[in-house]
Formats: structure tokens, C-alpha cells, sequence
């Protein structure tokens, strides 16, 4: 992948948020979501997320009527989500709403009067719709993902198929918790018994055998949640979070057993995901065993990024949000941007064989090796490190995220001891690790020996043989060396098990 050329406008590539503001309601059976995302761009942060609980579907399959103080209580954060709206300077806002709307008696009724209280129109979305854009959000956070997509919301549960950054076939059931509650009638055996008959009768499932399931949903990331306290994970980030099936299985079948008071009494799951819970698990235990799944892969994306997603130009949405997360870090926050690209071409040298996906990390590496000169001193290491390893972005697994982040550590403090308290070597292993080492001292000998300037580094490549790591240094910058580079060069040649070798010429 080539970079883009970063030397004639470092502030243009914010150029796809000059629409401003872009604002996405997410009108659902169990909760009201706005987000507003800072612009039209491939990695867009959020300026605002808010969730109010309204649980409108509660009851609905009982009473064929969304819930009367339900609606009181999403007119009221619509209402609030218009006056955040206007003071954010939104332009454009795209609304949604899904199961329970699209089912009630009374949804359309209560999609005029939510319209009226959020002051712009509402799209009922048909459950295979609501399927699909789920999915495009996926891929917007995963573009690799292969497998099966699945929005457990709270009154449907959403699926599609996807492979090579592909959607395939949706389908929708009235899965969600607050639905198979209902039409159970707060019986988990007959639950079963209803899911069951409707998976089987599905046709997608068949040919997932040995791929992922990527799950999406509130119920579904506390499960996750679950499992990270249980193995004690180092890395509290949800997205990409994969939990193998066996595991996932077992997790879905002591939660699904448990009494309500036990469940509460679990730190990870919140009072109000109690009922739901063994649901949730029941879903997922089936969906998995009826597919004969490999793993689970939790995604924070979904319905409300595709819904950002699909809004995004064909060239805007192609781009690799890794990358673009990074060469944001590198514009924002780097002294001199340009020596980014001058990096990754000075330091390819080193890794003659590596993968596709290790040239994008280590092109990540080096957009990133310059955002901590702000901090202090003591802090820079730790500091680049935290920061990257829970950033808010996506299209990095976690063995990425510490890869990265463990070779900025580096970068700043060099070949010390990385710190027990952010050890992450159950991410990384013997192999990523060295890897992780030799990137963050590559690019700590970059900065000793040119400092932020531009146009030196191409000038004093770097070799490797099967004896000596070689810095060649044209005469006229003889200058440029002493102690500090010939100490990182050393310490970098002994990463590769080599010796270091300064050759003027």
C-alpha cells in the first residue's frame, strides 16, 4: 500500500469532514443512540455518543403495542438529541429505527411523533435492510471479516454473510432478548425450543462451517466481557476481542444455567443486562453450534457505523482505517509529518520478507513513531504506548494493537526492560515481540540521527546481511554521527543478532 503524499498539505486530508458534522440516530427496541461523527471520513471519531435506555419493544409481543412509558421516554431523549444536534452544527442527520418500530401496531404512530420531537425524518429499516447495514459497519471495522455478521438487538437478530469486504445473504429472526423473553414467556427452555425450530430451518448457516462469527450488540459485548475477567486479559478492548468456540460454548452454557441474583452479582455485567443475559447466551450457543462456527470475533461496529459507512465516497470507504488512523496521529501530532513516508521507505530495508500484513504495521509504526514528543520525558514511552494500544480506531486485531504499540514503547525508551505493569506478552509472543523490539529501534535510530528533519534519511540507507546491520552515511553528513547513533545502532544490530557497521561514503 503507498502512502499519500503528505509534504504539500499537511491539513488537507481533513478535507472529507468539510461537510462538518455527521449525526446518526439509532432508534431501537431497547435503547435511543445518537452519535455525531466528526465528518465523512474513513476514520471518524465520535464527537458525541449518548444511549438512553427506553426499552419501547418491552411487551410488545404480548400486547402487539410499543410500550407506553417506553415512547414518554425516547420522545424525551429525541427531543434532547435535537437540541445537542443544533449545537453541534449539524448539517446532516440520518435516522434510523428497527425492530420494534417496524413491528407494532403502533410504530408508525410513534415514528410521526419521534419525528416531530428529533425535527428530521426516520427510516423504518426492513430487517433484512437493518441486516446488511450492520454488516457494512462490520466490514468498516473489520474488512477482512469471513464469516457471519449477526446485530443481536432487542427485539431482532440480524445476520448476513460476508467475505473478501463482500455482504452475501441476510436474514433476520425475532431473536432479540427482550422479543424471546416475551414470546417465551420468561422461560428459558421454551426459548431454546423456539430458536432451535427457526435455526433450522435457515439456510445461510450452511456453508459457515470453520468460519467466524462476528457479533454485535450490547448483550453480546457483556458476554465478551465476561470471558476477558475470566482469562484474565490483558487488553480491556472490545472490538476484535475472538474468543474460540469451545470456550465461547461453554461461556454461553454456565450463563444461560445461572439464577438472576448470581448474574448481578458478576462485576462485568450491568443490572439492566441481567434478564437478558442467559438470552443473549442462548443465541449465541445455538448460532454457533447450528454453524459450526470456529470462534467468536466481538465488533463494537455495527448498524450505526454502517449507517455512517454507506455514506462515505467509494474512494473514502476503500481506505484502511488502520492507516488512516495513523496518518491522522501523524499529521495532528508529529513534528514534521513528512518523515513519516521517509521512515517506512528508510526502514523497509530490514524486513526484506515480511508479510502484507506486517508492511501495514510497520507502516502504521512509523505514521505513529513521532506522537509523543509532547509529553514528558518520563512519559513519552509509557505514554505513546497507552495510548496507542486503546486508541479508539479499527482494522487492527489485538496482536496488531500491541505490536504497535509495544514497538512505540520502544521507540522511546530503547532496549530496557519493558515494565511488568504493561506487559502484554500473552498478545505477542516470543516471535512478535522480537519484532515489535527491532521496529521501535529502527525508528529510534532514525530520530537520533536526523532528529525531525526531512530529506536526510534517504540519503544514509540502511542494509542488512547476514553479519552487520550497515548505516551508509554520505561524507558531507559525517557530522550527523556520534555516541547516541552509534549506541542505537548497536542496540539495533543486536536485535537482529548482528553487529552494527558505519560506512562512510
Amino acid at each position: 500500500m503507498s502512502l499519500p503524499d503528505l509534504k504539500s498539505h499537511p491539513a488537507a486530508r481533513l478535507d472529507t469532514s468539510r461537510e462538518g458534522p455527521f449525526a446518526v440516530v439509532d432508534i431501537g427496541s431497547n435503547s435511543v443512540r445518537l452519535v455525531i461523527y466528526e465528518g465523512l471520513k474513513r476514520s471518524a471519531n465520535a464527537l458525541y455518543n449518548e444511549k438512553t435506555i427506553c426499552a419501547i419493544g418491552r411487551n410488545m409481543v404480548r400486547t402487539g403495542q410499543l410500550d407506553g412509558e417506553g415512547i414518554a421516554l425516547a420522545l424525551e431523549a429525541l427531543s434532547r438529541f435535537r437540541r445537542l444536534s443544533e449545537g453541534y452544527g449539524i448539517r446532516r442527520c440520518e435516522a434510523v429505527a428497527t425492530a420494534a418500530a417496524r413491528d407494532a401496531q403502533n410504530g408508525r404512530a410513534f415514528i410521526r411523533r419521534a419525528e416531530a420531537a428529533l425535527g428530521c425524518t426516520i427510516e423504518i429499516l426492513s430487517g433484512e435492510d437493518e441486516a446488511r447495514i450492520a454488516a457494512e459497519g462490520v466490514l468498516a471495522g473489520i474488512p477482512n471479516a469471513d464469516g457471519l455478521t449477526a446485530d443481536l438487538g432487542g427485539g431482532s437478530l440480524d445476520m448476513v454473510t460476508v467475505r473478501d469486504g463482500k455482504i452475501g445473504e441476510a436474514a433476520t429472526l425475532p431473536f432479540g432478548p427482550l422479543r424471546l423473553m416475551d414470546t417465551a414467556e420468561d422461560n428459558l427452555g421454551k426459548a431454546r425450543n423456539i430458536v432451535d425450530k427457526q435455526l433450522e430451518r435457515l439456510a445461510l448457516t450452511g456453508g459457515l462451517k470453520g468460519r467466524a462469527l462476528y457479533a454485535v450488540g450490547g448483550i453480546w459485548r457483556t458476554l465478551a466481557r465476561v470471558d476477558m475477567d475470566e482469562q484474565k486479559y490483558p487488553l480491556h478492548v472490545l472490538h476484535h476481542y475472538a474468543i474460540p468456540s469451545a470456550r465461547a460454548l461453554k461461556l454461553c452454557k454456565v450463563i444461560s444455567g445461572l439464577s438472576r441474583k448470581s448474574i448481578e452479582r458478576m462485576p462485568s455485567v450491568p443490572k439492566r443486562r441481567a434478564d437478558a443475559l442467559p438470552y443473549g447466551a442462548l443465541v449465541m450457543e445455538r448460532l454457533i453450534q447450528v454453524a459450526n462456527l470456529s470462534e467468536v470475533v466481538i465488533s463494537a461496529y455495527g448498524l450505526r457505523e454502517g449507517v455512517h459507512f454507506r455514506h462515505l465516497s467509494p474512494e473514502e470507504a476503500a481506505k484502511d482505517p488502520l492507516i488512516e488512523y495513523a496518518l491522522e496521529c501523524n499529521e495532528r501530532e508529529s513534528r514534521n509529518p513528512v518523515l513519516a513516508n521517509e521512515l517506512v521507505a528508510w526502514t523497509a530495508n530490514l524486513f526484506p520478507r515480511e508479510s502484507a500484513g506486517d508492511k501495514r504495521v510497520r507502516e502504521a509504526i512509523c505514521l505513529m513513531a513521532d506522537i509523543a514528543w509532547r509529553r514528558h520525558p518520563d512519559d513519552r514511552a509509557t505514554g505513546a504506548f497507552q495510548q496507542v494500544l486503546r486508541g479508539p480506531y479499527a482494522g487492527a486485531t489485538h496482536r496488531e494493537r500491541a505490536v504497535i504499540a509495544t514497538a512505540l514503547h520502544y521507540r522511546y525508551s530503547g532496549m530496557n526492560e519493558f515494565p511488568e505493569e504493561v506487559s502484554i506478552a500473552k498478545l505477542l509472543g516470543p516471535e512478535n515481540s522480537v519484532l515489535a523490539l527491532r521496529l521501535g529501534l529502527a525508528a529510534r535510530l532514525a530520530f537520533a540521527l536526523v532528529g525531525s528533519v526531512e530529506g536526510e534519511l534517504s540519503t544514509m540507507p540502511l542494509s542488512i546481511s547476514s553479519q552487520a546491520v550497515s548505516l551508509s552515511v554520505p561524507a558531507r553528513a559525517r557530522a550527523l554521527l556520534g555516541e547516541n547513533v552509534t549506541k542505537r545502532l548497536n542496540d539495533l544490530s543486536e536485535a537482529f543478532g548482528r553487529k552494527g557497521e558505519v560506512s562512510i561514503v
